[in-house]
């Protein structure tokens, strides 16, 4: 199946991995999305609040496997263009041990720590218990979520977008059932929304493991095998990926500490919302530069670097249409959007929110630069400058613009944050990118 990456029209190649996978992250977004909407509508503001609060941790939790399982994924797509399928397969079953591991150590540190964490936080003890017991179910369904989570990454590189999109497609249409069922009919609370979400994941997981078991793909599982070498590049090179998860995350920890304090628990409920809207937006532009990363990898193994020029000008093109869009649709729907968290239609918060939203979605002409250059340099084995590029897009460029902006500006530095820092990201972004190419030739 890897030939094609070598051989197909670079455009419906692009077509053929993009697409699907776009459609397969939305599906896995909604998902997230969907837990809002349910909580916001059905158990109000402050339970709102409360998944803001933890959703940050969730994410460092599952970016632990997108570390291994990304890390992994592009030294097996380089192997596989160097015909060497026996090796890739030993990576391939290592890596999902490894993934299982850590997912088990990470579900008992969150179980034991999460709840001592949680009482550090400056909010009402209501709001903190419903963290407690959503925390808890997280972190007793750390080992199938996370590693449902990282399974993804593998059919992509078998080729199998179509498939991994139909298990997305389920995943999100169980957890809207399994929200429905749990808040609406059974009224149960908060927790129900963190047992919805984790059940959906392990049914992903259970489908995502059939085609390995049971097809004859390029991936097989073997005897796990991998060098001390391998081993520190995928983890140097995943590592790119896990700062860009765990900063984005820090970031929001840091945003929400910011909000409750220069505001109240209210913006922290308005800015979980702009985050749900834009968790959806920036997932599928990660999910179009995601799709490609076993075709960069594996031209750029082989040095066909006129093919991967062909690649990069149809990513540019296509990121920057969809963000104009992105950005005009907010402008004409934002309110739209925001009510369907919302319990009660409360015109003051409907015309906060709405505000923030429009002035945060300016980020948007230049993220979308910064995600796909970030994602570039991980194919290119270039973790190193990925891992620059990650840190200053997701944690400490924003964060330097967040305490300025929210000291100076107020509330409206904090919506403003991410236009400058994301601008400033650029210049950097392009400088890396010259200087990768530079370097490969």
């Amino acid at each position: 199946m890897s030939n094609i990456f070598s051989s197909l029209n670079p455009l419906k190649l692009f077509i053929k991995c993009a697409l699907p996978n776009m459609i397969s992250m939305a599906f896995i977004s909604l998902y997230y999305i969907i837990d809002g909407i349910f909580v916001g509508r059905y158990l109000g503001g402050d339970a709102l609040a409360a998944l803001a609060l933890i959703m940050p941790f969730i994410m460092m939790s599952f970016a632990l496997s997108d570390t291994i399982a990304i890390g992994s994924s592009v030294q097996i797509s380089m192997k596989l263009g160097l015909g060497k399928k026996k090796l890739a397969g030993k990576i391939f079953s290592s890596s999902l041990i490894i993934i299982f591991l850590f997912s088990c150590l990470v579900g008992i540190l969150e179980y034991i720590l999460a709840p001592i964490l949680i009482d550090f936080l400056n909010v009402s003890l209501e709001i903190k218990t419903m963290a407690k017991e959503c925390m808890i179910v997280f972190a007793l369904f750390a080992p199938l979520t996370m590693l449902s989570f990282a399974l993804d990454n593998y059919l992509r590189i078998c080729g199998k977008t179509t498939y991994s999109m139909i298990i997305n497609i389920i995943i999100a249409l169980s957890n809207i059932l399994f929200d429905y069922f749990f808040i609406v009919i059974l009224d149960w609370g908060l927790f129900s929304a963190a047992l919805a979400t984790c059940l959906g994941l392990t049914l992903g997981g259970i489908f995502g493991i059939f085609p390995f078991l049971f097809q004859n793909l390029e991936l097989r599982f073997s005897f796990p095998y991998i060098n001390f070498k391998i081993f520190k590049n995928i983890l140097y090179n995943g590592s790119s990926e896990f700062f860009n998860n765990v900063s984005g995350s820090l970031y929001g920890v840091f945003a929400n500490f910011v909000l409750l304090k220069i505001a109240d628990v209210k913006a922290v409920a308005g800015f979980s919302i702009i985050v749900y809207i834009d968790t959806f937006i920036m997932m599928l532009i990660i999910a179009m530069a995601d799709a490609m990363q076993p075709a960069l990898s594996y031209n750029y193994a082989k040095k066909d670097f006129y093919r991967i020029k062909s690649f990069l000008k149809i990513m540019f093109f296509s990121g920057f249409v969809f963000s104009i869009f992105v950005l005009f649709f907010i402008y004409i729907s934002g309110e739209n959007l925001i009510e369907f968290f919302m319990k009660d239609h409360d015109q003051d918060f409907l015309n906060f929110v709405y505000l923030a939203l429009t002035l945060f979605s300016l980020n948007y002409i230049f993220a979308w630069f910064n995600v796909l250059s970030n994602s570039f340099l991980t194919a290119f084995n270039k973790p190193g400058f990925s891992l620059i590029l990650s840190l200053s897009q997701n944690l400490f460029v924003p964060l330097f613009f967040l305490f300025l902006l929210s000291y100076s500006m107020g509330l409206k530095g904090v919506w403003l944050t991410p236009l400058f820092a994301e601008f400033c990201v650029v210049i950097l972004a392009v400088v890396l990118l010259k200087k990768s190419f530079n370097i490969s030739k």
